[in-house]
């Protein structure tokens, strides 16, 4: 049975996938989830410091859940830990990047988006008090983040999200060979107001065609289409 590691992204935790779960265990996925480390509703057994938090912590707990055979699912800014988890140890069986940042050597997270050809989040972002993390304003997350998604779902997401760390996304990476040589696909979703589709389409374009496949939703495909979410991410497990 394919394992699939999936990893969540800024100010989500391992409650975001409740609904691909089970798409995927009907599938014959068996997937599994972690919390990166930094704040969270209701406590947080990685550390609560955002200060402390560093991006190769990040790296070391996505690199500490998976093993050589597994297929690691990155969202949105995980594309960078995900991406040096693989240099790390045994060779990964494969990355897929969900809507994700897919890293350039020297910049970090934080840089790259800076690089895209729009900036939707300004504005829509607050950070904290000490200036070491940022959460989403909750007047915006709803359209920014869940457009497409059932109110329900909707309510559920805001009630759990947390303060993300900036240290770890202010991070530049340095990417090597076992990263390159590792097989990867990306999904893309074309209604995305967070990474900007056609930015997603830039950072892959060079990448074989048939290793990338669109979604038509929002950056949040786990719960605006979590069956067809499941259903992309089974196609491409069968060729990597």
């Amino acid at each position: 049975m394919t394992d699939l590691l999936l990893v969540h992204g800024s100010c989500h935790g391992s409650w975001c996938w409740r609904d691909v779960l089970p798409q995927l265990e009907a599938r014959g996925i068996n997937a599994r989830t972690i919390d990166l480390p930094g704040p969270r509703i209701g406590g947080n057994a990685r550390g609560c410091d955002p200060v402390a938090v560093t991006l190769e912590e990040t790296v070391a707990a996505v690199r500490d859940a998976a093993r050589s055979e597994t297929i690691v699912v990155g969202h949105s800014w995980p594309g960078y830990p995900i991406s040096a988890a693989a240099d790390i140890g045994p060779p990964l069986r494969g990355l897929i990047y969900l809507c994700a940042y897919v890293p350039r050597n020297g910049l970090s997270m934080i840089d790259m988006r800076k690089r895209g050809p729009s900036q939707p989040l300004i504005g829509k972002v607050l950070k904290t008090a000490d200036g070491q993390s940022y959460c989403f304003d909750p007047e915006a997350a709803p359209d920014l983040l869940y457009h497409d998604c059932p109110r329900s779902v909707v309510d559920y997401a805001l009630s759990r999200l947390a303060p993300q760390p900036i240290r770890p996304q202010d991070t530049p990476v340095k990417l090597g060979p076992q990263w390159a040589a590792t097989p990867k696909a990306y999904i893309r979703c074309t209604q995305d107001r967070v990474i900007p589709p056609e930015y997603q389409a830039e950072m892959v374009a060079d990448w074989p065609t048939d290793r990338v496949k669109n979604l038509d939703t929002s950056h949040s495909p786990f719960f605006a289409a979590p069956d067809q979410l499941a259903t992309v991410m089974a196609t491409i497990v069968k060729d990597l």
